[in-house]
Formats: C-alpha cells, sequence, structure tokens
C-alpha cells in the first residue's frame, strides 16, 4: 500500500527535531538502562495525541509498538537469568539488537520521509 505523501500538512523544522530527537532516545536507551525509552514514549503519547499528520501519527505509534514490545519480551526472557547468566545475557543482547534496528530503520524512513 503506497501512502500518499501529498495530502499530508507541511511540518516546522520543530517537529522534524522532536521527532529525531525521540528517536534518538530510543536509540540510547540502553545506555541509560531504559530511562530514555520511558522518557520519549511518554513524549510519544504526548505529542501522538495532538497530531494531526498521519505521517507523523504512524511513526510515533512505530515507537509506542516498538517500546512496549521490548518491554513484553524482557519480562517474558527474565526468568532466562534464573538459569544462568549466559542464557539471558543472550537472549536480552537478542531483544537489544532488534530494538536497535527497529529504532534505526524506523530513523532512517523517518528522515527519508517514508512511511514504517
Amino acid at each position: 500500500m503506497e501512502t500518499d505523501l501529498a495530502e499530508f500538512e507541511v511540518k516546522s523544522p520543530q517537529d522534524r527535531t522532536i521527532m529525531h530527537v525521540l528517536y534518538g532516545l530510543h536509540t540510547l536507551a540502553w545506555f541509560s538502562g531504559g530511562v530514555f525509552a520511558v522518557i520519549a514514549v511518554i513524549i510519544n503519547y504526548v505529542r501522538r495525541a495532538d497530531e494531526s499528520d498521519a505521517f507523523y501519527v504512524m511513526h510515533h505509534n512505530y515507537m509506542i509498538s516498538t517500546f512496549w514490545w521490548t518491554l513484553l519480551w524482557l519480562v517474558v526472557l527474565s526468568p532466562l537469568w534464573l538459569l544462568f547468566v549466559l542464557p539471558g545475557f543472550i537472549a536480552y543482547g537478542i531483544v537489544w539488537l532488534w530494538y536497535l534496528y527497529r529504532c534505526v530503520r524506523g530513523w532512517m524512513r523517518f528522515n527519508s520521509q517514508q512511511p514504517v
């Protein structure tokens, strides 16, 4: 399904900067113990509620769903840490790589003005 970007309103450079900051916070979340991700997802919810541009709403939804799926997988995989450190480390490493992939992919698509 192709999205017609001509129907979207023109956004200000500030709106684009905020989206870049949100993608950056999500991408760097692992280095803050998840604090950046929590801050970013709260801002995603607030900004999405006032957003009229479907393209921006789509990217907010993408970041929000990435956050919640990552949190779900971290909780589901947390018992692996009880077995031994290595299985938990490997599982969390895979989740981290998936999260990083989603953040970078979404950020690149946003920067190219493409839907996710």
